[in-house]
């Protein structure tokens, strides 16, 4: 059953979070605005609305009768940028994974003195808007258009000029929106996904330590479907994973690609290289088989933490990006876009990168090959980590630390360690990383985790990249092939630092399908990596 509606007393609240969001944090970032026409519930009153300019609260009914909540910025009178009917380009920015329609305040503020209309709402199934929650299914490609068309006919919006921004849950339906409503003409995707059933099950390998986030997240502010339920429980007890799958691909802004491609409307894509929900692997294969106009943009960070500072009204390198790609393309302002191509920020110095495409990234691949065998007790934790959901990028991007481990100490019980000889010049690694190997299993089943580590003269190793990958079905005890495709980075290992490739069968971030009882012998490896 759907919650009731936003009261006249949640209204006061929110209008006075707005306040305090969109003129205490982003002070000086703005213009103020012109009045606007007062929403209605007592908070709208004119002391309110003078204060908040072109803020204000809306109710948008679905097709289905449910009611979404959002708001509304306009630009000042005067501003620039409006057609000779004094309509503006307009920017519909669903809400991230677990948000309200006051998460973009700041950025609402920002759109709207540069001259644009924004529309920010509450997904369907979180906080005050009605329904169930749809995880971007049909009803939520559906309230896509459901937006547009209001803000089309209650706001000065031009139809030849519709733009989507979102943040994560709102990353992935302006790509979705993309695929199926033409009129949109371009999109800003932040830590969105091209790729849900990647995201869950990539490397044919339960992705639990995000999954379990999400659904935390999910309890706290909305409403499971049915389905989406069904689909999470399914997941976390490793049973009917086709239809675990075939939830997600429907879900999936890539099943979509051609009438993405056939639309024709510009896409700018920015994501973290820690991303422990979205990995960037499935971003760089989205980018590469994209025909539209295009941006890839990849830096330190996790799942949404590149563009924290942006919500709260700071300037921010991907929001203003992003905002540049929208104005080149909804407006024309060619000197204020962004040229199409991929940026990398490289771990862990920071430098950036520019390149046409993604093939360009890399010119050579060199090959690392490490003898000899290990063999390891199933389903133990060595010391090996992808790090933690969230913080381990975190650290990565605001102190330059990725996920550290003492080499010396991890557990060669639980993985096998190889280290190569320490490179002189140092190697600049650029894209996936591909380790090849053999496998024997006591079990039918199993999880291999691999990680590439930079390892210096102390034996300290940070994490280059990682990724798991696990298989079913095999005869127990015979050696089989195993290939790795480690998740793309930009890492440069300094001179006089080794290589590590750690081996194990475990990792928080996965449901792993070892059997503690099991022993699996890893054989010799050969490692492709890309550089330049």
């Amino acid at each position: 059953m759907a919650r009731p509606h936003r009261t006249g007393g949640h209204r006061a609240a929110s209008t006075a979070l707005a306040l305090a969001l969109g003129l205490g944090l982003a002070t000086g970032a703005v213009a103020q605005p012109a009045v606007a026409a007062p929403a209605s519930g007592p908070a709208a009153g004119p002391a309110a609305a003078t204060a908040l300019g072109g803020f204000r609260l809306a109710d948008i009914t679905a097709r289905d009768g449910v009611v979404l909540k959002a708001d509304v910025f306009t630009p000042p009178a005067g501003t620039p940028g409006a057609d000779a009917r004094g309509r503006y380009p307009v920017v519909v920015q669903p809400a991230s994974w677990g948000q309200n329609d006051l998460e973009y305040v700041a950025q609402g503020h920002r759109f709207a003195a540069a001259g644009y209309v924004v529309v920010t709402y509450t997904v369907r199934g979180f906080w005050g808007s009605g329904g169930e929650v749809d995880v971007a299914g049909p009803k939520d490609v559906a309230d896509i258009s459901t937006v547009i068309d209001w803000a089309l006919a209650h706001t000065p919006a031009d139809p030849d000029r519709v733009g989507m921004i979102g943040l994560s849950l709102g990353g992935g339906l302006t790509l979705l929106g993309a695929a199926f409503d033409p009129r949109i003409k371009a999109v800003a995707s932040l830590s969105g996904w091209a790729d849900l059933t990647d995201a869950l099950y990539s490397g044919q390998t339960r992705h639990t330590g995000a999954a379990t986030r999400l659904a935390r997240i999910e309890g706290l502010t909305g409403r499971k479907s049915p389905e989406f339920a069904t689909a999470l429980d399914d997941l976390f007890a490793d049973r009917d994973l086709p239809s675990v799958i075939a939830w997600a691909n429907l879900r999936s802004p890539a099943t979509y690609l051609d009438r993405i491609n056939a639309n024709g409307a510009a896409v700018y894509l920015a994501n973290g290289w820690n991303d422990s929900f979205f990995n960037p692997g499935q971003m760089t294969d989205f980018y590469r088989r994209l025909t539209v106009p295009k941006r890839l943009e990849l830096r330190p960070g996790d799942h949404a933490t590149q563009e924290l500072t942006g919500l709260l009204g700071f300037s921010n390198a991907t929001w203003d990006d992003a905002r540049g790609w929208l104005d080149q393309h909804l407006k024309g302002a060619a000197g204020a876009g962004l040229p199409q191509g991929v940026d990398l920020e490289v771990r862990p110095g920071g430098g950036h990168e520019a390149y046409p495409d993604w093939g360009s990234v890399n010119s050579r691949t060199e090959q690392l090959t490490f003898d000899g065998t290990g063999t390891v007790r199933g389903d133990r934790p060595s010391g090996a980590s992808g790090g933690t959901v969230i913080l381990g990028g975190l650290v990565d991007q605001w102190l330059h630390q990725p996920p550290t481990v003492l080499v010396p100490l991890l557990d060669r019980d639980a993985a096998a360690v190889r280290q190569s000889e320490p490179y002189g010049r140092g190697l600049a690694v650029r894209g996936a990383v591909r380790v090849h190997t053999t496998v024997t299993d006591s079990a039918p089943q199993g999880t291999a985790v691999a990680y590439l580590y930079d390892v210096d003269a102390l034996g300290v190793g940070r994490l280059i990249a990682h990724a798991p990958q696990s298989w079913a079905g095999r005869p127990a005890g015979q050696p089989f092939p195993l290939d790795v495709t480690l998740f793309p980075t930009a890492y440069d290992l300094p001179a006089g630092h080794r290589l590590a490739l750690v081996l194990g069968t475990r990792d928080g971030l996965y449901g792993g399908e070892t059997p503690q009882d099991a022993t699996v012998t890893f054989g010799p490896a050969e490692v492709s990596l890309p550089v330049r």
